[in-house]
C-alpha cells in the first residue's frame, strides 16, 4: 500500500493502519460518556488483559452534559453481571489533546463519527473511526431504554471488542507492534 495514503482521510487506508499496528492507546467516544463509551472502555479494558495486550483505554463524550459523573446505574449493573467494572469510571468530555494522545477514537455512531471529525484539528494523529467498522452498525444509545437494552449494547459491544482483539492479537504475534 503506497505510504501517501497513510493518515489520509480515504477510509480502508485508515482500516489497514489499524489493522497492521497494535495501538498504544484507544479511545472511545459516545455523545454524554456515561453508557456505550465507558462500557467499552470497562470491556475492551478486560478482555485486552486477559489476551496480555498492554493497551491503554480510555472514553470521552463529544457533549459535556455528565462531566465528572459515573457511567448510568444500568450500565454498571448489567456490566457488573458480566464481569465488566465500570465503577471507577468518570464521564469527561473530548478534548483537542484526544486527537493526539490516542493511536485510535472510536466513535459509538455515525452522529458521534460527524462530532468528532467536526471538531478534529488538522494535524490530528489519532485514527477516527466507527467503532463496529465491521458491520458499519452503530451501537445503539441505551440511554432511553431499559435494561435488555443496556444488555443488547454489552453484546454488540463485546462482539466488536473481540473482533479488534483478535486481530491486533495476530498482529502482535507477528512482530508488527509498535510500542
Amino acid at each position: 500500500m503506497p505510504s501517501d495514503y497513510l493518515g489520509s482521510s480515504k477510509q480502508p487506508s485508515i482500516i489497514m493502519t489499524i489493522i497492521m499496528t497494535t495501538p498504544n492507546s484507544v479511545l472511545f467516544v459516545c455523545l454524554g460518556n456515561i453508557c456505550r463509551s465507558p462500557s467499552a472502555e470497562a470491556v475492551m479494558t478486560e478482555l485486552a488483559k486477559n489476551q496480555g495486550l498492554t493497551i491503554r483505554f480510555d472514553s470521552a463524550g463529544t457533549a459535556n452534559y455528565h462531566t465528572g459523573e459515573r457511567p448510568d446505574s444500568r450500565a454498571i449493573d448489567v456490566g457488573g453481571t458480566l464481569d465488566f467494572d465500570l465503577t471507577s469510571l468518570r464521564a469527561r468530555q473530548l478534548s483537542k489533546q484526544d486527537f493526539y494522545e490516542f493511536d485510535i477514537i472510536f466513535a459509538m455512531d455515525n452522529n458521534n463519527l460527524a462530532s468528532i471529525k467536526k471538531v478534529m484539528p488538522s494535524d490530528a494523529t489519532a485514527q477516527v473511526v466507527l467503532f463496529d467498522d465491521f458491520t458499519k452498525q452503530e451501537v445503539a444509545d441505551p440511554y432511553y431504554g431499559d435494561v435488555s437494552d443496556f444488555q443488547a449494547m454489552f453484546g454488540h459491544i463485546e462482539r466488536v471488542s473481540r473482533a479488534w482483539l483478535d486481530l491486533w492479537q495476530s498482529t502482535n504475534q507477528h512482530g508488527n507492534h509498535h510500542g
